[in-house]
């Protein structure tokens, strides 16, 4: 398994020394947790463990991730997601502006570690309390996609319609990461996100004859 990145590409702001160390920090917890599971699975490994590896102490894992799971699911798309919807122009229709930061911060995350983003699917699929903290994860993500996606039509965000768009786009978002794990990765994953939302803007197409 490949390290994961950290490096900051050229087009994003420099970080200070601080937020450098803290990304160190959260970059090493999560190799040596990746490489824990690697070797013995999920349930085996520990947060103690974990800290030994990373070379930190327990407290300083739980002050990055509250649980395990975190430290499996856990990502820093929800801000790209949020600031790219932003940026978009004001009258592009809101599943139009949804494919396009979508399939960027795709390519974003497999271009940083298309390994880690395999093994993160994995898991979902394979081990329940990843797959229920994923879900309170992805909720998350859904409020902010209701927040932003009231904003550009100027609807209220806790509308019934904006509401059921949002958590429909983020129910479908889970069940493309389960069925590419499920499906051992052998789809590209953005034509499986491309798909999705081509299913939530038109439905199910009928079926052959």
């Amino acid at each position: 398994m490949t390290a994961a990145r950290t490096s900051i590409p050229a087009d994003r702001p420099q970080l200070g020394l601080r937020e450098r160390k803290k990304i160190k920090t959260r970059t090493a917890i999560r190799d040596a947790t990746y490489r824990l599971i690697e070797e013995q699975g999920y349930d085996a490994t520990t947060i103690e463990q974990i800290a030994e590896l990373a070379e930190v102490s327990p407290s300083t894992v739980f002050r990055y991730f509250p649980t395990k799971e975190d430290i499996v699911l856990t990502d820093e798309y929800d801000p790209l997601l949020e600031s790219e919807l932003r940026a978009r122009p004001t009258d592009e229709p809101p599943m139009d502006s949804l494919r396009y930061v979508l399939k960027k911060a795709v390519s974003v995350g497999m271009a940083d570690d298309p390994e880690v983003t395999r093994v993160r699917t994995r898991l979902m699929a394979e081990v329940p309390a990843v797959r229920s903290r994923m879900m309170e994860s992805m909720s998350v993500t859904g409020h902010l996609l209701c927040q932003v996606i009231g904003e550009r039509t100027d609807r209220d965000p806790g509308s019934f319609e904006v509401r059921v768009f949002a958590m429909s786009l983020v129910g479908g978002l889970m069940e493309v990461s389960l069925y590419w794990a499920e499906h051992h990765h052998e789809d590209d994953f953005a034509d499986l996100v491309d798909r999705a939302l081509n299913v939530l803007e038109h439905g199910l197409a009928p079926r052959p004859k």
